[in-house]
């Protein structure tokens, strides 16, 4: 064998290695930091705020009240931004994520090595995803939590300055943008990559609300762990 071609499938093995180790190195971070909770559930007091973690399998959604003494999110995010513009919608859900995974890859087999690279890589640009939704049906991927009204305040705030607004301070809808009827997509700060995805801004959420959440999770099973088979909260 040329030694030219030895040194090529040499270092081909070596860079193949390395990529290997790095995968299951962070495979095995996002579960031991997934296992590891931080916060507590609340528990349902006198004057809590009804909210929900909801998962499509993939991302996780935070979905709260459309309207009440702290906030009323029509002010900024509108009915009339989604095809439905229906007013009779009580909650929002609310998830953050990469640009081009929301817009350019409706289904996973849309999905372009492209489009995957450049979210990996801080490479890409941010937005949010809101759905105005009837009040969720609790099951294995929707989970009912109570939030103070302190707690609350702090998951408003945490949303509110994930979002990006214009010069006027209104929030940038991405138009001609949806899955369904119920949903608009919205610019976002931060950038998408391997260690901030879509489930660790939900769980970075969480965490900002005082409630159970895993230290760290890329994924949305890293949250839902806390939650699952340790019965629902009454």
């Amino acid at each position: 064998m040329p030694i030219t071609l030895r040194k090529v499938l040499k270092t081909t093995a070596y860079v193949g290695g390395g990529i290997v180790g790095v995968v299951v190195v962070y495979a095995v971070a996002a579960v031991v930091c997934s296992a590891i909770p931080v916060g507590e559930r609340s528990q349902p007091t006198p004057g809590a705020i009804e909210a929900y973690i909801l998962s499509n399998g993939v991302h996780t959604d935070l979905v709260v009240p459309v309207r009440n003494p702290e906030i009323d999110w029509t002010q900024q995010i509108r009915y009339v931004d989604t095809p439905a513009a229906d007013s009779s919608m009580r909650y929002v859900g609310f998830g953050w994520g990469d640009k081009g995974f929301y817009l350019d890859t409706p289904t996973w087999a849309e999905l372009k090595p492209s489009t995957a690279f450049k979210a990996m890589f801080w490479l890409g640009e941010s937005a949010i995803h809101a759905t105005f939704h009837h009040r969720p049906k609790e099951g294995p991927d929707c989970v009912r939590i109570y939030l103070t009204p302190a707690q609350y305040a702090e998951l408003v705030d945490f949303i509110r300055k994930s979002f990006d607004y214009d010069a006027q301070g209104l929030v940038e809808h991405i138009k001609g943008h949806s899955y369904g009827q119920y949903d608009a997509f919205y610019e976002a700060k931060r950038t998408y990559n391997l260690f901030y995805t879509c489930n660790s801004w939900a769980n970075a959420a969480l965490k900002a609300a005082g409630q159970r959440a895993a230290f760290w999770t890329p994924f949305d099973g890293g949250i839902f762990w806390h939650y699952r088979n340790r019965g629902p909260v009454n």
